[in-house]
């Protein structure tokens, strides 16, 4: 792979992490994920962010620097925007690869270099304002965005192209392949990343979306040519798109989202799950869309970016030994710490001997702030009693979502 110019000047390095691994050790990334890195050269040059030791994604950096003729030992800075290791994993070998590179990074930054690699020699904290003149027109802006997703985070910003590298902000899963750019891509491609920014937004930055829309905020006043994240597409043609995306997806923190609905169900015997074609039925009658995740089959990682963006929430599970459907309760828990709050919900399920899912479902969401319809629950099998009760509740929940979303269904 080719190092790609962005600007006069100005590079994207990036790698591919295709090896089945887990993103932060717990999110599946089927189709991968990129790590981009930044190359502003005047007559000093600086990098901005790093990669990990993974995948051979510093071979992969390494080939990147040698296609526009940059040896390592003329980088005079590493501008480190986040110090998640997925950026900073390398930095160890990095130093002594390049002894002459002077870091800079936040305060905060500054502190977990030290505490991570060891370094304090040639660490520069940096705040917002401060600038670094590169030579030949080039002049880098730092501005920092706290907890978009750590505390430390930072932008960088060169003045003379209006590139924004926003590290983690305005990233997504998915590999990147030759078409880098959004007006690369065919449609097909950018629907792929849509949803894939979807879930790495619900998966990595959810909890902290009141601060997302405080670091939109603060750069508004910038004029932005081009967003280069740290993972995904960069955004040249219209960086806009991937900025208001953002802007709705923070959004959903106050509970009402789109006009739709996340249906989760698991069932032991098929009991529960016979009622599964009665929720929907309610629904449909509503018009409203469903996403449908059975578990545990399906990862929390997809089903935290529907439930997200989702207005109302339909659970199905049993009863299991006096409480709940023990991967629903572990679903529910990872709801709450990413904050997926202010839902419509609706609930059904079976029990047999005896009933208690009731009593652990409203400790676990006490603090969600949900709004429940009343339950349907039944002892074995459904009847044809229950199956019009929740097909009736569905209905209902349906037409609540439609009223209390923040944004109506797409005609």
């Amino acid at each position: 792979m080719q190092a790609r110019q962005i600007a006069e000047g100005i590079y994207r390095i990036g790698a591919n992490i295709t090896n089945g691994d887990l993103f932060e050790g717990m999110w599946p990334i089927p189709e991968g994920v990129s790590l981009n890195s930044y190359v502003v050269w005047g007559e000093k040059v600086a990098l901005i962010d790093l990669v990990r030791d993974w995948d051979e994604a510093p071979s992969r950096v390494r080939e990147q620097l040698d296609s526009i003729h940059l040896p390592m030992h003329q980088i005079d800075y590493l501008i480190l925007n986040h110090l998640e290791p997925d950026h900073t994993g390398w930095l160890r070998t990095f130093r002594d690869l390049c002894p002459q590179a002077e870091i800079l990074t936040t305060p905060k930054g500054a502190n977990l270099v030290k505490s991570f690699y060891k370094i304090t020699d040639k660490v520069r904290s940096v705040k917002s304002g401060d600038t670094l003149e590169l030579g030949k027109g080039k002049k880098l802006v730092f501005e920092e965005i706290p907890n978009v997703h750590w505390p430390e985070t930072m932008v960088t910003y060169e003045a003379s192209s209006g590139v924004l590298f926003s590290c983690d902000a305005f990233g997504s899963y998915g590999s990147v392949g030759a078409e880098v750019f959004d007006d690369e891509l065919t449609p097909s491609q950018h629907e792929f990343y849509e949803r894939e920014s979807l879930r790495y937004y619900a998966n990595i930055v959810a909890s902290f979306s009141v601060f997302v829309e405080r670091a939109v905020q603060k750069l508004s006043g910038l004029k932005v040519n081009v967003i280069a994240p740290s993972h995904g597409i960069l955004w040249r043609k219209n960086p806009r798109i991937i900025v208001d995306r953002y802007v709705r997806y923070a959004s959903y923190a106050e509970g009402p989202a789109e006009s739709e609905v996340t249906l989760i169900w698991g069932s032991m015997y098929g009991n529960t799950e016979k009622l599964v074609q009665a929720a929907l039925a309610g629904l449909k009658e509503e018009g409203v869309p469903v996403h449908i995740h059975q578990i545990p089959q399906t990862h929390v990682s997809y089903i935290l970016a529907s439930a997200w963006k989702s207005t109302g929430i339909v659970l199905g599970m049993p009863t299991y030994e006096y409480r709940m459907f023990p991967p629903m309760a572990h679903v529910l828990d990872d709801l709450g710490r990413k904050k997926v709050f202010g839902k419509k919900v609706f609930r059904f399920g079976s029990y047999g001997w005896s009933g208690g899912a009731a009593k652990e479902l409203g400790e676990i969401t006490a603090k969600y702030r949900w709004e429940f319809l009343d339950p349907v629950e039944f002892e074995g099998a459904p009847s044809d009693k229950e199956y019009e009760e929740v097909r009736k509740r569905c209905k209902e929940l349906g037409a609540l979502v439609k009223k209390s979303a923040r944004y109506p269904l797409k005609s």
